[in-house]
């Protein structure tokens, strides 16, 4: 079965979404991201994919506060991105608490780092992000395109030992319309033995089971849960339907 990841983006310590990555394209959809994870947390959820949005935009990590607060008061996993770019701020992102820092524009920018990390702490507590324009990589907050073909990164990253890596489709994000199936089953095909993690685009549960069905991993859901599109309740009896 697909694991259901929930997203929280946080800027000034609260829960909020952007539409394809654009901070004027803000919506604030709770002051508490604890009380999120909470809400999670009591439908079964067991991961939690938290980002840094003032992290990200600043190159620093910024709301580490709010890492600390979810992993001491839930039992969540969480894999936490948004300014992890040195030794410093990956330290201090799993001394608060976080089962995975997230990285990517620093795997295109310093991979040598990047691997130096995945040989210090294990492959199990890194977490690569790829996301993709097309089928290039876009890096910094998706402002700046490469011609790097997405099966190529991942497959360089796999092969160096990254075996949690989740995809994004820039032009899918937060837009709520539906995922890109059809990307995803080309990098699947390409590197069978990877479990990929689908993210942006998932906009109802038919999207969850259809991705569950081409051999996705999980799945990172925000807006849709957000927005009311997919319920919570729909969400625990997918959990527990085992």
């Amino acid at each position: 079965m697909i694991q259901i990841i929930p997203a929280i983006d946080i800027i000034e310590g609260k829960c909020v979404r952007l539409t394809q990555g654009d901070y004027s394209r803000k919506t604030i959809y709770n002051d508490s991201p604890l009380e999120v994870a909470k809400q999670f947390e009591d439908i079964g959820i067991t991961r939690l994919h938290l980002v840094d949005l003032d992290g990200a935009k600043k190159g620093e990590v910024v709301n580490l506060k709010v890492l600390e607060k979810i992993v001491s008061q839930t039992n969540l996993s969480i894999d936490f991105g948004g300014g992890v770019k040195n030794d410093t701020s990956i330290e201090n992102v799993f001394n608060a608490g976080a089962s995975f820092a997230t990285i990517g524009s620093l795997a295109v920018k310093q991979p040598d780092l990047l691997f130096n990390w995945v040989k210090r702490y294990g492959s199990d507590k890194i977490m690569l992000g790829a996301d993709v324009k097309g089928e290039n990589v876009a890096i910094g907050g998706w402002l700046e395109a490469t011609d790097i073909n997405v099966i190529d990164f991942i497959r360089i990253n796999f092969l160096n030992g990254i075996t949690n890596i989740f995809c994004t489709d820039i032009s899918k994000d937060g837009l709520l319309q539906g995922p890109s199936v059809e990307l995803y089953k080309k990098i699947m095909i390409a590197i069978p033995q990877l479990k990929l993690i689908a993210s942006g685009g998932a906009s109802k549960m038919n999207d969850v089971l259809e991705l569950d069905k081409i051999g996705c991993g999980g799945v990172i859901i925000g807006k849709a849960i957000y927005e009311g599109r997919i319920k919570m309740n729909e969400l625990k009896n997918y959990i527990n339907a085992d």
